[in-house]
């Protein structure tokens, strides 16, 4: 689902993001759940950038104010029946070409998944936040023999991404998380 957010941008660089993890529902521009591995995962875009519900966990990536810690690079937790995985990039691209392809990649190959929410903000078509959860290897392309193997430890859990867009420094933040059963 892509949607246009009627908000400006609260965190304009990548640098002002902050992670928290267990907050509550905070107010949410666009709201998608999908249903995968037994959860209902909510995506929410907020003003600030996004927010994820799943099961027992609750992921901020968000201009949050106060003592919000920075985005780390890696984190990860136990919840409730879970483990918990998380991991961050920034890449700067070179000029404005580049970062509108890459940016509009993303939204292409995101358009037409009913498991990705993509919101656009005001003022540029490449201010945009995008979600999505990440296929199990069950449906993604594997060769006959491995389908019939024991699950792999990816089988036995959820993971999404998302993408921060930011046209005035062409920079773009990408995150992943995984929520998985210990076995």
């Amino acid at each position: 689902m892509r949607t246009t957010l009627d908000a400006p941008y609260a965190d304009a660089r990548a640098d002002a993001l902050s992670f928290a993890l267990g907050l509550p529902p905070l107010d949410a521009l666009a709201v998608l759940p999908v249903e995968r591995a037994g959860l209902t995962v909510e995506f929410r875009l907020l003003g600030a950038s996004h927010q994820v519900i799943a099961g027992p966990l609750s992921e901020t990536v968000a201009c949050l104010p106060g003592g919000a810690e920075p985005l780390p690079g890696r984190a990860s937790t136990d919840v409730p029946g879970w483990t918990y995985e998380f991991a961050a990039t920034t890449a700067t691209l070179s000029d404005d070409t580049a970062f509108c392809r890459a940016v509009e990649a993303v939204c292409a190959r995101l358009a037409d998944r009913g498991d990705a929410l993509t919101g656009d903000f005001p003022g540029s078509r490449h201010a945009v936040t995008a979600l999505a959860l990440e296929q199990p290897i069950a449906e993604r392309a594997v060769p006959e023999r491995l389908a019939t193997e024991t699950p792999a430890v990816e089988e036995s859990g959820i993971g999404w991404r998302t993408w921060h867009a930011y046209p005035q420094t062409r920079e773009i933040v990408m995150t992943r998380s995984r929520l998985v059963r210990p076995t």
